[in-house]
Formats: structure tokens, sequence, C-alpha cells
């Protein structure tokens, strides 16, 4: 059996192969306008028959159509009096104190917004009846708009969702339809209505994506992951594109936690830096796999209520560029070369020198040796715009005495490294620091092709003194994508006093909601039988807003647990009732990851003395090493380079790296 996990990122498009047991990795230049392209490509330069083969992918084209607003024409159905309400939103202030703030346009035009019947009350009651003329006017007005696809959100229709399947079946053929009883079952109008708008507006996109994946794949079995960590088989992934949407980094988190568990690390911050953006989060290194979630992501500006791993994202990666702004201060991002034309040193026609041409002019990227001397570099090109962007920030006239006899474009490109390492570990603080987690007892675990670069830096800014590199970084997200299990993450909306309901109530509510999600399973191709379940309740205070998730373990204890694990995150409990809001229930079938290989003295390559260079601001040769060429056990002092076919490592001073029996680098700080 061959295992394949894809990971399409901004720049490159990653593969791990897993065959007869051994590991193979891949990397080919991303094509954004067709990603499928770039998967067809290394499908092919890996000498793979698509038939038989089982593919798992993270797909950035729902994340994609989002952020740069496009999408199918889409219409947003609603009960009257209520067609504003995507245009009203919360009205949250994205500036609390600017009482000018310039108007923001709505996320769908007025005239495409569409009012009808079938409204119920909060207790499920009928107010307004959908009538026969209802349906007979809607589906004119489609016609008449040119609707492409069509997102219906009742109010309350996750109590009855009957008027909601009544539209879907009475919209014109061709339709894209997607219903807010089926995506967001939850309360909250506004957040199951843009959840709704969304999934209807990329749905096609998707859906025409995936289905131009599977023509291209014959023969392959083709799953996709989802935002909250399980994989779900492609065929039904088009009508859930709203849960794709952080479909790549939540690979990556899977796989640093089997990266971690084989490690023996049990907790880690983690950041994926890649060619466009960098992702951070915390993660447990428990198998198997279960992410932390939110249901306050948001992404282009827009709340996405549906479950997805807790994670912070910032536009800082390799492709980042850099530039002065009008008032003279260097600027590094979040705008991205990508892709297309890449940064300066790739060759492929860009201008603007990045954070990749600044690794680079500093030696901590070797231009020989870039995915395993594949792809070589062009540091002169890199060293010409960098010296332009030294010109406009006056350091060509500057002395460079104090800079370790540095030239005016290294010294540019030192400053880029520090300013997007600062805004890096701003990030990390966000995700640790303000939650109440002090990061310096912990690991710092670094992954995606530019993460090793900048591990050390990051880690001496957290106070940190342990960081893992593991082995595969370069493609660490594609690796999770095998590592994640197939699964469904379910929840429906029961709000009512906990103590109202009784255990066998809750017990039988959570029990029809699993046989759901085994149904859409098994349709999948999975074994009912393998499968892992776990319940889970959203419980608040009468009066919050928010909640907290507990496994259910009974009324009276589910509730004692609440109370303990309220007083742990804020300090406090309140003599209140408790509430139930949320039933949840997590389907898993068995992951699909193979062990990782060990690493034995008969496979280590044969150690061999490191090649060393002359690095801007090092007064002695730093060495080079390959970390094929370590043995297990084997520690480099830094200043050192380390590198790999997937991804290089920049070993700091005052840092040690140890290999260990996985291939990993253990790093600690002196």
């Amino acid at each position: 059996m061959a295992l394949l996990g894809i990971d399409t990122g901004g720049t490159f498009t990653d593969f791990v192969l897993w065959r007869d047991g051994t590991l193979h990795v891949h990397k080919v230049p991303s094509t954004p306008a067709a990603p499928e392209r770039a998967i067809l490509q290394g499908v092919a330069e890996l000498g793979l028959d698509p038939a038989g083969l089982t593919v798992v992918h993270g797909s950035t084209v729902a994340t994609n159509a989002v952020l740069e607003g496009k999408g199918a024409r889409t219409a947003f159905v609603t009960n009257r009096g209520f067609r504003d309400l995507l245009a009203i939103g919360r009205q949250a202030r994205t500036a609390l104190y600017d009482l000018q703030p310039p108007p923001a346009p709505p996320p769908v035009p007025p005239e495409l917004c569409l009012e009808t019947g079938g409204r119920l009350a909060a207790d499920g009651a009928l107010l307004e009846p959908l009538t026969q003329a209802d349906l007979d006017a809607l589906r004119a007005a489609l016609t008449r708009l040119g609707a492409e696809s069509v997102a219906v959100s009742l109010l309350f229709a996750y109590l009855d969702d009957r008027a909601e399947r009544a539209i879907a079946a009475a919209v014109p053929p061709g339709c894209f339809v997607s219903l807010s009883s089926a995506v967001l079952p939850l309360m909250g109008e506004y957040e199951r209505g843009i959840a709704t708008w969304l999934n209807a507006r990329v749905g096609p996109v998707v859906a025409g994506y995936l289905g131009r994946l599977r023509a291209g794949l014959p023969g392959a079995r083709v799953s996709v992951m989802q935002s909250s960590g399980e994989a779900v088989a492609a065929a039904a992934a088009g009508a859930a594109a709203v849960r794709l949407l952080l479909s790549g980094p939540a690979g990556g988190l899977a796989g640093a936690a089997h990266v971690a568990a084989a490690a023996g690390v049990e907790q880690l911050l983690t950041f994926d830096m890649g060619g466009t953006s960098t992702d951070v989060a915390l993660v447990e290194g428990a198998q198997p796999f279960i992410p932390r979630l939110t249901l306050e992501g948001r992404i282009g500006g827009l709340p996405v209520a549906v479950p997805m791993v807790d994670m912070h994202t910032i536009g800082a990666g390799g492709g980042s560029i850099a530039r002065v702004d009008a008032g003279g201060a260097l600027k590094v991002g979040p705008e991205s070369a990508g892709a297309d034309p890449g940064p300066v040193c790739y060759g492929r026609g860009g201008r603007e020198p990045t954070v990749t041409d600044a690794n680079l002019l500093l030696g901590r990227l070797r231009a020989e040796a870039f995915l395993g001397g594949r792809m070589p570099l062009d540091l002169g090109a890199a060293r010409r715009a960098l010296a332009r962007l030294a010109q406009q920030l006056g350091l060509a006239d500057a002395a460079a005495t104090d800079s370790g006899g540095m030239e005016a474009a290294e010294r540019a490109a030192r400053g880029i490294i520090d300013l997007v390492n600062e805004h890096m570990a701003q990030a990390l603080r966000v995700i640790s620091v303000q939650r109440g987690i002090d990061p310096a007892g912990g690991w710092l675990c670094c992954f995606g092709g530019a993460g090793g670069l900048h591990v050390c830096a990051l880690a001496e800014s957290l106070g940190m003194t342990r960081a893992l590199v593991p082995e595969r970084a370069g493609v660490l997200s594609a690796l999770g994508m095998l590592a994640a299990p197939p699964g469904r993450l379910l929840t429906r909306a029961w709000l009512a006093p906990l103590d109202a309901r009784g255990d066998a109530e809750v017990t039988a509510a959570l029990a029809a909601l699993a046989d759901t999600g085994r149904r859409a399973l098994a349709a999948d191709g999975i074994d009912p039988g393998s499968l892992t379940r776990a319940d889970s309740l959203d419980l608040r205070y009468r009066g919050q807003s928010y909640t907290l998730n507990l496994p259910w373990r009974g009324v009276a204890t589910t509730a004692a647990d609440f109370q303990d694990l309220h007083a742990r995150r804020y300090g406090h409990t309140l003599d209140l009732p408790v509430e139930l809001v949320n039933l949840r229930v997590r389907l898993t079938a068995p992951p699909r990851a193979p062990a990782l290989p060990t690493i034995t003295p008969a496979r280590a390559a044969p150690a061999a003395a490191p090649a060393a260079a002359s690095l801007p601001g090092f007064e002695v040769p730093v060495p080079l090493h390959r970390r094929e060429g370590l043995a297990v056990g084997a520690r480099v002092e830094g200043p050192a380079v380390i590198l790999d076919a997937v991804a290089t490592t920049w070993l700091a001073p005052g840092w040690q790296a140890e290999r260990d029996a996985y291939g990993n680098l253990l790093l600690h700080r002196r």
C-alpha cells in the first residue's frame, strides 16, 4: 500500500510518500492559478501510479478564494425583515476609538439578499409559514439574478430544517446550495449566516478543484484535511468547503504532534513558517492527535464559527517582501512574493528583496544546497536587491564598524531577519503569554520550509532553552496529512439548564448525533466498527455569551468539572445555574500514519568532516553539516548550518543540537 500526504503552500507543494516501510519526501513549486497542476506534476515525478494510491491532501483553495474575494455569485436567503443581517453583523469596531470609521462594504450586495417565509421562534414554534408562493418567488428571483450559488440561513433553522430543505429543493437546477442547518447548526444568527454564505461562495470553487484533482488521479482514494484536524473524503469535501479554511495548518499540527509523541515531548509551541505566512499554535504531544479547537476563528475580517484548530496566523514567511515605508522605516510583509515570481534569488523575475533573500545573503541559506541542490539560488541577484534596499534605508553611507564589518546589503539583510523574528515572536506570545502560559519551560517546534532558519532567535525571544526541529521539517504538514485520523466532528445546539437534562436524555442525544457521523463515515468507506468516539458538552453560566467544552461524564460530574475549569481558567466561579448550549461528538478512525522510521547504524550515513563557509558577521568560518551525516547522539555546537533535502537549520551561537533516533534535531541553549 502507498500513502501520499500532500500540502499545497503558497510557494511550494510538499509530498510525503510512505511505501514499503520507507518515507520519501518531495517538493515542487506551487501553481496558484491551478493548484492541481503542481500535485499531478509531483505525483508524476515520484513515479506513482494513481490506481490504488491513497492521498490525503491539505488545500489552500478555499482560503485563497475567501482572501482574494473570489467565488461564485451567491444569493443569501433569510427570513423577512433580516436581509441586512450580514451587513449589520455585531456592530464591532476594528478601531475602538475611531469616531468616523470608513464604511465597510457589506459581505453580500443588497440586491443578492432575498427574504422569504418559514420563520421559527426560539423554541421552534412556527411564526410564519413558508408557502408555495414564497418558493415560486424565490426561484424567479434567483433566475433573474443569475445566482450560481445559494446560501439559505433561516432563523433557528437548527431546531427544524424542513423550511430550508424545501427552499433547497426549489432553487434553479445547477445552483450550489448551502443550508445553515447543515453547515453550522448552532446559535448565533450572524455567525451561522456568514459561515453558510462563505460555504456557498467558495463551495463551487472547491468542488471544481477537487473534481479536477480526482479526474487527474484516476483510481486513487483522495481525502482532504478539515480545519478541525480530521480527514474527509474529497467527494464530500466540496459541500463543506468552509471547513477547509485551515486545511494545511491543521495537517502541520498533526505532524508536529506525531513527531513530538515519538520524541517524548508532551507539550510544545509550534510555528509553521512557509513562503507566505507563519502559523503558531500550542500542541499537546499526545496520540491520537486531538487539537485544541476554537469557534472564534476569523479569515479576511469575517468570523468563521465552524470548529477549527486554535492558532494564530501572521503574514510573515520566506517570501515576505521587505520595503521602506513613507516614513523611511523598514517594513517586512504581509505582502509576499509567493511562488510566482518568488524571491529575487529564485531567478523568476522577482525584484523586491524578501526574507529568503536575506537569509541567503547572510549565508544561513546555501545557494548550492537549496532543496538538496535541485534548485540553485542566485546569490548575486539577492545581493543587488538588498543593496538597493540598503541605499533606501541610508545604510550605504553609514559606518559598518559596529556591525562586524558587514556590508550595507548584509546589514539590511540582518535588519529584515530581526524584524520578521520580532513579528513571529509576538505571534507566539499571543498564544502563550497572553493566555497565561509561560513558554520558558517548554519546547519550541519549528517546521515549514523556513522555520529552522529562525528557531533559535525565536526561542531566545521567549526565554526558551529547548527546541525541536523535526526530521523532514520542511514537509511536516504533508506528513501530518498521513498522521491525522479520518473522522467527523459533529455539533448540535441543545439549549437548556444542565440540571434539567437527565443523564439518559443527554446520552441518547449524543448517541443520535454519533449515528449521523457513523453513516457519513461509512459512505466514505470507513468501517464503523473501527471508530473511536468522544462526547463533550459546551457549557456556560446562564447569561454568559461564551462556553467551555467539557467531556461528558454525567450531569453532576460534568457540572462539577465545569466549575473547576472555570475557576482555573478565569480565577473564579459564579453562583448561577450552569447551562447546556451544544452537544459535540468526535468520531475518529485509526490514523493511517506509519510509525516514524528510526535510524540504525546500518542506515546512518558515515560521519564526515563538515565543510565550512565564511558568513557575514563571523570572524572564523562556520561549519556546514548535513543532517543525514550526523549519527544518532551526535552533537553540533553553534554557530553552524545544518542542511537537509527539504529545509535548513541555522544553529545560532550558544546553542547545541543533538540528533535523536528519529532524525530529529533536539536543540538546547547552553
